[in-house]
């Protein structure tokens, strides 16, 4: 017995006849005949009483029709139950890291996945490096980027990227364009910077506004003021790094940047480099010593089964190692990190 010969022999009972029952199914009548005989066969027992007028249920006929009806009304709601399950993870993913980061990381993702996985949903919290660490610790997010932090207990830390700190600013009175010499190859990477050297040194005798210690890039511009026995000249300090990206491009001093701050690399972004619209605009590579900014990409060990969480992390990996290999991106990436 299978459901379609079920639904022929309703067909038929409802019709009241097989040859009105075949023109609705849309298949011959000696066929149909044949499956209510085989079905009868399979029951041992009449179903149908036929006669020039058409066909009536014997008692038998009656109890199937009712029991038939029944078993396939559950199959239909079972094949609807089984078409409505998801088709792949779903679920709400947050994941934290440094602001600097989010647009050069997160459009993109988010965009790809609303492609790819439309039933998870990702939220970011984006703040300043120490909040992202707290915001991982207070387990107010799954996946978070931290900066510097290469183990931290109670979350299960991957290696990510590395990339160099540039100092940048507006140099009004012509001061630093005399130290600036020719680009060189970036730490860790074989191919040189498209920006111009300046030595650790003539950096630091620049007018600064810099964050305070508590801060990740203060703390690489403090130690290798330590290496160099160099003083910090600074003429501003905040811990908000929107004003002192304002200060910075105001003219009222200079700053250390990561890489990945330098928006005007974008590929979405299609407005002219400063530089190219600026001429006081300075950007340049930080040499003898140069600085690193780490990144480690954090999530809760309870999370490794977390089926939704694991593709936003995929996604977040394989992005950031794209925009790393084709140079948009002058950091080098971790294989370490990968999924």
């Amino acid at each position: 017995m299978d459901l379609r010969a079920l639904r022929y022999f309703i067909t038929v009972l409802e019709a009241g006849s097989l040859s009105r029952a075949a023109h609705s199914l849309y298949v011959a009548q000696p066929a149909l005949t044949a499956q209510i005989k085989k079905l009868e066969a399979e029951l041992g027992t009449q179903l149908l009483e036929r006669s020039h007028a058409g066909v009536t249920p014997t008692p038998a006929g009656n109890q199937l029709y009712e029991d038939a009806r029944r078993l396939l009304s559950d199959a239909d709601a079972m094949c609807e139950r089984l078409q409505r399950l998801p088709q792949g993870p779903e679920g709400s993913v947050t994941i934290a890291m440094p602001f600097l980061l989010t647009s050069l990381l997160m459009g993109p993702v988010i965009a790809g996945l609303r492609e790819t996985h439309p039933r998870i949903h990702v939220f970011v919290l984006d703040d300043l490096s120490l909040m992202v660490q707290k915001a991982m610790l207070d387990r107010r997010a799954d996946l978070g980027i931290l900066v510097d932090t290469p183990s931290l207990q109670e979350l299960q830390l991957a290696p990510l990227a590395s990339e160099a700190i540039f100092f940048c600013g507006r140099d009004a009175n012509g001061s630093v364009a005399p130290v600036l010499r020719p680009s060189q190859a970036a730490a860790g990477t074989a191919a040189a910077s498209s920006y111009p050297c300046i030595d650790f040194a003539d950096a630091a005798a620049q007018p600064l506004v810099l964050q305070s210690r508590r801060f990740a890039i203060r703390q690489a511009v403090e130690n290798a003021a330590a290496q160099r026995q160099a003083r910090l000249n600074i003429v501003h300090e905040h811990d908000s790094a929107r004003v002192i990206r304002s200060l910075y491009h105001c003219g009222a001093g200079f700053t250390f940047t990561p890489a990945c701050s330098l928006a005007e690399a974008l590929p979405w972004r299609p407005q002219a480099p400063r530089a190219a619209t600026d001429p006081q605009w300075i950007v340049a590579q930080v040499v003898n010593p140069s600085l690193q900014r780490h990144y480690h990409l954090a999530q809760h060990p309870g999370k490794a089964g977390d089926a939704a969480v694991q593709v936003v992390r995929h996604a977040v990996v394989q992005h950031a190692r794209s925009l790393i290999d084709s140079g948009i991106w002058q950091a080098r990436w971790l294989h370490e990190a990968r999924p």
